[in-house]
């Protein structure tokens, strides 16, 4: 990891607490030699809730880990969970690049799976840097909706 990103990374481990971290650092796992930043503003859905077709296998690992997140939020005695999972601390663990989710509480037991599936997800696909920051660039926009 470059020095920026490595900077980057510490910063937001400064500023935001709990699964947000977890979640980067479960990417590193799997991936040691990507920068697990590069997810979060990726496609349509990797950082943003989009409303089109996922550019790619990448972007549908992401709008597949919102779905996850919004299936789990009508879960009963979930729902505080939920409302802001990235600050939830749960627990797992990392071996040989493979991420288990090891927590006794279910909500956060399911939380901790979202972020691990989508971790894993990524590994398996490619990730094109011609759909970074698509989001801003209006590639994400439903024209129907207009």
């Amino acid at each position: 990891m470059n020095g920026p990103a490595l900077l980057l990374l510490l910063l937001t481990a400064c500023v935001v607490r709990g699964g947000v971290i977890q979640y980067l650092n479960m990417i590193m796992c799997v991936q040691p030699d990507v920068n697990s930043l590069a997810y979060s503003d990726y496609g349509c859905y990797c950082g943003h809730k989009g409303t089109v077709t996922p550019v790619d296998e990448v972007d549908k690992c992401c709008q597949t880990h919102g779905r996850c997140y919004e299936t789990f939020k009508t879960t009963p005695g979930c729902e505080s969970t939920f409302k802001n999972p990235f600050l939830l601390i749960y627990k797992y663990s990392c071996v040989d690049q493979q991420v288990t989710c090891s927590d006794s509480d279910k909500c956060q037991a399911a939380l901790c799976e979202c972020d691990r599936a989508a971790a894993h997800c990524f590994s398996k696909n490619a990730y094109n840097p011609q759909n970074e920051h698509l989001y801003s660039r209006s590639h994400c926009v439903n024209t129907a909706s207009r």
